[in-house]
């Protein structure tokens, strides 16, 4: 018998058309659409369907676009076999997306999740937009030699590594000018490639630390229980119970580095043999391929 776990997608998953066949096929995607409008003040489907790709990519929008089509997933996967979805004995979110795994898991329900994230996407656009900054995902090196570049390109501001995803895989974060500093010098130690990301700013980076105050406030008030299945933080790798805990590591993800291919070691040396990708996008089934490529990864796109 498979131990299966759920993971969820972050931001950058999204493109225009997510969530519209989900939303004609399920009165509960509808219902879903609806119930978020509600929390948002705009039409979020008219936003996911129809676009445009500026606003949707900017990160006011995305974030609550990704939480919503996560879950639009879950509905499917839910009318398919709701055995599947009850057999689930762990999750994961990639940044954003450990909101959408944390409501999957019943430590936040649907509305309260949303609301937390909605500030979160607007507290790190202002971040974003107060400091020129960026992300590049660096191939084919390792994080030592990353660091070493960190060092040699940060000049006077910031720049460090976001996000470990896989192996030859490591995103890095930080003011614009370093940014292009390193994407240089990678390619002369003999990075494949060094990729600007389309991104508004240095997330996971103490560039985002305005963020926190507004993140604090928000989920300070927010309802959040234990986790009726672990849910792997993206901080520290591990599963946390204790709501308080859960509510100061999610203050603390804004600003530290996502540990993406920890947290899928760790489900996979605690048994986990079937992941499902639920939600916009294929980026976490192309991550598991380098981390394990023995190990089963199935989507369930909207």
């Amino acid at each position: 018998m498979s131990k299966v776990a759920f993971l969820f997608p972050g931001q950058g998953a999204q493109s225009v058309g997510m969530g519209r066949e989900a939303c004609d096929t399920l009165p509960a995607v509808r219902e879903l659409f609806d119930r978020a409008n509600a929390v948002l003040g705009y039409d979020l489907a008219q936003l996911c369907f129809e676009g445009p790709d500026e606003r949707l990519d900017s990160t006011v929008y995305s974030q609550p676009a990704l939480f919503v089509c996560g879950l639009a997933g879950l509905e499917l996967l839910k009318a398919a076999s709701i055995e599947l979805v009850e057999s689930v004995a762990a999750t994961a979110g990639l940044s954003l997306g450990e909101y959408t795994a944390l409501v999957f898991a019943e430590a936040m329900d649907f509305e309260t999740g949303l609301s937390v994230v909605k500030i979160r996407g607007e507290a790190m656009q202002a971040a974003s937009d107060a400091t020129p900054s960026g992300m590049v995902s660096l191939l084919g090196l390792e994080p030592d030699a990353i660091e070493k570049l960190c060092d040699e390109a940060r000049g006077d501001g910031i720049l460090q590594i976001a996000n470990y995803l896989c192996p030859g895989n490591i995103v890095v974060s930080g003011s614009k000018d370093a940014c292009e500093r390193i994407a240089e010098l990678a390619v002369e130690a003999g990075a494949m490639k060094a990729i600007p990301l389309a991104v508004a700013g240095a997330f996971h980076t103490a560039i985002m630390q305005p963020a926190v105050e507004r993140l604090t406030a928000a989920l300070a008030t927010a309802t959040i229980a234990p986790p009726r299945i672990p849910v792997i933080s993206n901080v520290d790798a591990q599963p946390h119970n204790d709501p308080e805990e859960i509510r100061s590591l999610l203050v603390q993800q804004v600003v530290s580095p996502v540990r993406w291919e920890d947290s899928m070691r760790h489900l996979l040396n605690d048994g986990f043999d079937m992941f499902y990708e639920v939600g916009p996008g294929r980026v976490l089934r192309g991550l598991m391929k380098r981390i394990n490529r023995k190990t089963a990864c199935e989507g369930v796109t909207v």
